[in-house]
């Protein structure tokens, strides 16, 4: 087999973004997370802050979750390394149409995350999945037992919350769903 050398990149962070697409989440909120995905990644502060790490580089994956077994990868790993790449990364998320729907599943949107990342070509310093989500898990296994697996292989697990029908989901989610060195929750406003 011959390997290119952009395969074998090392890279400063691989980063799942993981995408709610459950019943619960209607239009509006499915285009807030593309939308907001898509706005991150032309952020002149997020491309200085991938260009100056340490390699220069990640890669990123995205999926769509729902149910326990329904997920649907929208974006490939892929290397961002600066502006151009940044923007194409940008534009496929932008261009992401939904083709999932179904229960709730966290659990089994972390135990996707966490296969895509073991079988990530691109090896990093840090593994990190980043959930999206606008409710509590209501299918699968124990939300807090496939974070514990996740964490105990390194995975950070950060919480980006839709405050919806669930006032308290950012609670939901720092004691249950994130884990790992320096994981946070973040409420989505806009």
């Amino acid at each position: 087999t011959t390997w290119s050398l952009e395969a074998r990149a090392e890279v400063d962070v691989e980063l799942v973004l993981a995408i709610d697409s459950s019943a619960s989440v209607d239009g509006f909120e499915f285009a807030q997370q593309i939308e907001g995905l898509a706005a991150a990644f032309r952020d002149p502060e997020v491309v200085d802050a991938i260009v100056n790490g340490r390699s220069g580089r990640i890669s990123v994956a995205v999926y769509e979750w729902a149910s326990a077994n329904v997920q649907s990868i929208a974006v490939p790993w892929m290397l961002v390394d600066g502006p151009a790449a940044a923007e194409g990364l940008a534009r496929r998320v932008e261009a992401m149409q939904r083709t999932v729907v179904g229960a709730t599943s966290i659990s089994g949107a972390i135990e996707f995350a966490s296969a895509l990342l073991a079988a990530n070509p691109y090896p990093g310093a840090r593994q990190v999945i980043d959930i999206s989500g606008d409710g509590r898990s209501n299918q699968g296994r124990d939300v807090r037992l496939a974070r514990d697996d996740a964490i105990l292989t390194g995975i950070t697990i950060n919480g980006l919350v839709i405050l919806n029908e669930v006032e308290t989901l950012h609670y939901y989610f720092e004691q249950r769903v994130i884990g790992g060195f320096a994981s946070f929750v973040e409420v989505a406003q806009d």
